[in-house]
This record gives C-alpha cells, sequence and structure tokens, in this order.
C-alpha cells in the first residue's frame, strides 16, 4: 500500500492551528537567534577582511600581534623601503607607506560614553594603496597641519566629529576638514591625520607598522623570508588580507560560541514545545490511528506521517525566523576589536551557507520534537486504539 498522502499532515497541522503557530513561532525565535549570532560574526570578519588588499603587504614587530603594539624605527623604514618588490606608482615614487596606529578615547553621541577609536597616521601613498577609501565630504588634509580626516561611522557616532569641527588629543587641537567612506571595511571606524604630526603629537619616536604595494605578489614568499632573516630587522611581513583576517578570528570565534551556547539553551524549550504538540497530536487522533492501521496502512506510514507533521514545523519555523534574520542586514552595531580595543562598527551579513545551516537546524529540532510522539503513535495497539474511536 502506498503511503499516507502529504495533504493529510497538512490537513491535521490546520486543524490544530492554535498549537501549530506557537511552535512554529518558538522556533522561529530560535532560529532568529542562532541566525542572528551567525551574521553577526560573519559581518564583523567580512568587515575585517575587506580592510585588506591582496597585494599590499603589511610590516610590523615580531609578536606584536597588531598595529597597536608594533614598532618600527625610521633607520629599519627606509631598509624595507628600498626592496625591490616596492611598486612604484605614476609619479615615480615607491608605493610604501609609514604609518601611525594609536587610540584615544571619544564620548559618543547618544550615551556620552567614552569609547576607542583608532588614529592612524599616513603618509603620502596612504590613500593611493587604499582605492576603497574616498572623501564624500570636505577634503584630505594638507600634510604638515593639524587637520585630520574621520571615517563616516565615527562621523556619525561620536561628539564634536562632524565637518569643520575640532577634536583635541595628543595635547593639540585638531581641525576636522573632511569625512571619508571607506565601504564595507573597518577604516571607516577610524581618524587620518599626517603621521609625521602625530608622532611628536602622542610623543612617539618610531612608527606602529609599514604598508607597500608588491609589483609581483606571486614573489611575497621571498620577500617575507627576505625580511625576517635580515639581521637589521626585527619584523615580520603579511598580506594585508591575512593580516586581517587574523585581527577578526578571535572575536568571530568568541561570537560563534556565544550564539552557539545561547542558541542550545533556547533550542530545548523549543523541541520541548515541539514534543507536547506534537503528543497532544497522538493523543487526539487514537481512533485516527486505529482506522488508517485497518485500512492496511503500516507502522513505517505512520512513523513517516507524525515524523512530516514535526519536520514541516520545523522547516517553516525555520523559514519565518530566516526571514526575520535577513532584515538585520539593515542595521549597523559596533563592537570593541579584541586585538586593538578600539571600536568597530559592521553590519550583519548573510550568506547562503548561513541560510542553509538555519534551516537544517530548524528541521533538526522538529525532527527531534517530533521522533518520540511518532514512534508513540507508530507501536501503537490497533485494537486499543479502535477502542477509543
Amino acid at each position: 500500500m502506498k503511503g499516507i498522502p502529504f495533504a493529510y499532515s497538512l490537513r491535521n497541522l490546520w486543524t490544530r492551528r492554535l498549537t501549530t503557530v506557537l511552535t512554529i513561532s518558538g522556533m522561529a525565535l530560535v532560529v532568529f537567534v542562532f541566525t542572528t549570532i551567525l551574521m553577526l560574526a560573519e559581518g564583523l570578519q567580512k568587515t575585517l577582511v575587506e580592510t585588506g588588499s591582496y597585494d599590499n603587504a603589511v610590516i610590523i614587530r615580531k609578536g606584536s600581534g597588531s598595529e597597536v603594539q608594533s614598532w618600527i624605527d625610521r633607520a629599519q623604514a627606509g631598509i624595507i623601503e628600498t626592496d625591490p618588490i616596492v611598486a612604484t606608482g605614476t609619479d615615480g615614487k615607491p608605493l610604501v607607506a609609514r604609518e601611525l596606529v594609536v587610540l584615544i578615547g571619544l564620548p559618543k553621541k547618544d550615551t556620552d560614553k567614552i569609547s576607542n577609536v583608532t588614529i592612524r597616521g599616513i603618509g603620502g601613498a596612504s590613500l593611493t594603496l587604499r582605492p576603497q577609501v574616498h572623501v564624500v565630504s570636505g577634503r584630505m588634509p594638507k600634510m604638515g597641519s593639524s587637520e585630520i580626516v574621520v571615517g563616516l561611522s565615527v562621523a556619525r557616532r561620536f561628539k564634536g566629529a562632524d565637518l569643520g569641527g575640532e577634536l583635541r588629543f595628543g595635547m593639540r587641537q585638531w581641525r576636522i576638514v573632511g569625512i571619508f567612506d571607506a565601504g564595507n571595511t573597518g577604516f571607516t571606524s577610524e581618524v587620518w591625520g599626517d603621521v609625521e604630526q602625530l608622532m611628536p603629537a602622542f610623543r612617539r619616536p618610531v612608527f606602529s607598522s609599514m604598508i607597500l604595494r608588491m609589483n609581483n605578489p606571486s614573489q611575497f614568499e621571498v620577500f617575507k623570508n627576505r625580511i625576517e632573516t635580515n639581521p637589521r630587522l626585527t619584523q615580520e611581513v603579511k598580506r594585508e588580507r591575512r593580516y586581517y583576517l587574523e585581527q577578526s578570528e578571535v572575536m568571530a570565534k568568541f561570537l560563534r560560541i556565544l550564539g552557539i551556547s545561547l542558541t542550545l539553551i533556547f533550542s530545548l524549550g523549543a523541541i520541548i514545545g515541539a514534543m507536547i504538540t506534537m503528543y497532544a497530536a497522538v493523543a487526539n487522533r487514537i481512533g485516527e490511528i486505529g482506522t488508517l492501521r485497518a485500512l492496511g496502512f503500516r507502522r513505517r506510514n505512520i512513523l513517516i506521517s507524525f515524523l512530516m507533521e514535526a519536520l514541516l514545523l520545523g522547516l517553516v519555523g525555520g523559514l519565518c525566523g530566516l526571514i526575520c534574520a535577513s532584515f538585520m542586514q539593515l542595521v549597523t552595531v559596533s563592537t570593541v576589536n579584541f586585538q586593538t580595543f578600539s571600536e568597530l562598527a559592521f553590519k550583519f551579513s548573510m550568506t547562503f551557507s548561513i541560510a542553509v545551516r538555519a534551516l537544517f537546524f530548524a528541521v533538526t529540532m522538529g525532527f527531534m520534537g517530533g521522533v518520540l510522539p511518532a514512534l508513540r503513535a507508530a507501536h501503537m495497539n490497533i485494537v486499543e486504539a479502535l477502542r477509543t474511536k
């Protein structure tokens, strides 16, 4: 005999509309939390990874971990700049920039809470090396002056960071002459100024890092070995994209662990809810189950039918939660970068992989909530079931 029609499962779910909606809502909430946390981690990682370029190399002190903890003196910078791998621009100058990275505290517009903001001292080639950065209002600062530009995220979130305003740090007043956008990258959460002006302001005799464009990216490993084995240097070389990927890994891992922990707690409630719903369905349809068995349907058919109902609950709940979570892509959030302890703004990011994992998780919850009630229905005694009709 053929299996029980799929329409039978749909009809039964529609008959119990209230409990069906409540169960689906619980599952949708769990999937929403699960998906949102994954989107948060993905958005953070995407923002930092897209900050880097494959053709660029970042040079920092060995073992420093980030630009904030690194230093390069002028003599070492001079050696690195003369390496044959350094590309030249259309003006014939080497595409290499000596940079300073420090942190300052600024009050937020909405709460007055002080948060760390990254100050980046830039050289003449810094903008050329980051083509994703472009000024949306005002202009770039003049070299040799106390002028700065702020990222779009900084201008929106911090007091005094508007065009034409002034910020005080490093014992000096700095005038904001421009606001720049860097797309979906970490640079939008930074403040840029002339490195040669920022170094004395912060009493820093050394640079934090160097960035350069390679004329032959395939020779990266040769260049890396040349720099790291030079006895006069104490620096290490990383591809810029790899450097920012490493910056994101700690925070992204923390978010994923947090998300999985919260989701497991919430999912227990959703599974129990689905189980109660399915047990109630079995109890209300004992006579119906007996009739199906009397008509020749096997235990396996009964089992599949009830499991189908539970899987449908999970699938619909998963789709609802996924749709709601997708709207989070319109939201921009900020968090502390664990590597630099500065604030980083980024957006939630939905990927095909996240959507598949969310739906699989939802269907798994439905299966776990429905398997025991389905087994009970399938192994019900046919005579006793017919007596209750």
